[in-house]
């Protein structure tokens, strides 16, 4: 038994993205700023790739430049940020507690440059409450960056409001989209977004490549000197092949989007049922308003660690958090900051479903996790105290 469940992670490339890559790598694999044919091939497909993904969103063709993936996207649209409030003596930014770490460290390194940073605490829904998030806009912030669905819990921001409430007090809004584009029904107009940022490996196109849509009008600062390429915004020669690779995926996922997000939605809630079963464990982030595939756990008494490497030897692939912080024996920032005790959030397992998930398969994830975490909890001399009442539980 082989099941992958932790597509927050990455994703498979889909045939359709593979198709639409190869030609770029054998055939038409010309420069797009060379003059000759071949390479005049290469930017049109640069630019039908640009049409096809601004359309996704509802953006202008001229509003998508192409990056590396989410992590350049979210520096170039908070750094640019930082220097036009910077210019007019606005050096405040607001975000969230639960930000990706490409966000929070930039964020951190703004900080030492002489910025003041605002971190809201979302509540233990994992949901930023736009009210706070008003109360936190000041005459000085020059910036509200607030990720659109996050990364661990899968918990959708009310981004709308948020957007309503920026252009209301005119002051940008950037949005960490990474798990959202391809997922969700995004509409860059209507919610009033200045700044997205997304990344192909995350809705079946390749690893390596992204976008960041910033409205016309914003004057972007360059992260990467050296070229004219992107309108001069992103120097080094296009990624023709991934880019055009990412614009079939993303047409694909938006295509299929509802049918997609109907059936993990009822996977997702027959997995959640079905963890529920396990004594003393919580479902982290809101029931409802989170991404379909996405359902984390925490789990009293065991370590997220010994819990996948045992999930791993049963074929299941999954994850105690992002990605990004694998390696790292710190408890998640995400659950900390929703309110997770130090010794619960250790206790994480973060399972997110792709589109080619079955019933079986669920039922399969969760059979294993029950026996693993009975197994470990037999090993477990914190659980032994537990179940002694010499501790007492949390959850």
């Amino acid at each position: 038994m082989k099941i992958y469940a932790d597509n927050a992670a990455t994703t498979k490339m889909s045939k359709t993205a593979l198709d639409a890559m190869l030609p770029f790598l054998t055939e038409i694999y010309g420069n797009p700023s060379s003059l000759y044919e071949i390479g005049q091939r290469a930017k049109e497909a640069l630019e039908e790739a640009r049409a096809t993904v601004a359309s996704a969103i509802n953006a202008e063709p001229n509003e998508i430049y192409f990056t590396s993936g989410g992590s350049e996207a979210d520096n170039q649209a908070i750094r640019s940020a930082a220097v036009i409030g910077a210019r007019k003596g606005k050096k405040h930014i607001v975000s969230t507690a639960i930000e990706h770490h490409a966000v929070l460290h930039t964020l951190k390194k703004l900080e030492k440059e002489g910025f003041e940073i605002t971190l809201l605490d979302p509540h233990e829904n994992g949901i930023v409450r736009p009210e706070e998030l008003a109360a936190a806009i000041r005459d000085d912030t020059c910036l509200v960056t607030v990720m659109y669905a996050n990364n661990e819990i899968g918990t959708i921001q009310p981004i709308g409001e948020i957007g309503a409430i920026c252009k209301e007090r005119g002051v940008y809004f950037h949005t960490d989209a990474v798990q959202a584009v391809g997922h969700l029904p995004i509409d860059v107009k209507k919610e009033k977004i200045y700044m997205l940022s997304a990344s192909a490996h995350k809705f079946h196109g390749p690893k390596g490549v992204g976008f960041l849509y910033a409205r016309k009008g914003i004057l972007l600062s360059n992260l990467i000197e050296g070229g004219a390429q992107e309108r001069g915004k992103r120097a080094g020669t296009e990624n023709v092949a991934g880019v055009a690779a990412m614009a079939a995926a993303l047409k694909e996922a938006v295509d299929n989007m509802s049918a997609n997000a109907a059936r993990l939605t009822a996977l997702r809630g027959r997995l959640i049922d079905g963890l529920s079963q396990i004594p003393h464990s919580a479902l982290n982030g809101d029931a409802e308003k989170r991404l379909p595939g996405n359902v984390s756990f925490c789990f009293e008494g065991i370590e997220g660690e010994s819990l996948l490497l045992l999930l791993d030897d049963k074929g299941i692939s999954a994850s105690s958090g992002s990605a990004c912080t694998s390696g790292s024996l710190d408890p998640s920032h995400v659950l900390l900051a929703i309110g997770r005790v130090h010794d619960v959030a250790h206790g994480s397992l973060r399972l997110t479903l792709g589109e080619d998930a079955t019933a079986e398969q669920v039922d399969d994830i969760i059979e294993a996790v029950k026996e693993v975490v009975s197994y470990l909890r037999g090993m477990s001399p914190v659980w032994r105290d537990l179940m002694n009442g010499k501790g007492r539980f949390i959850l």
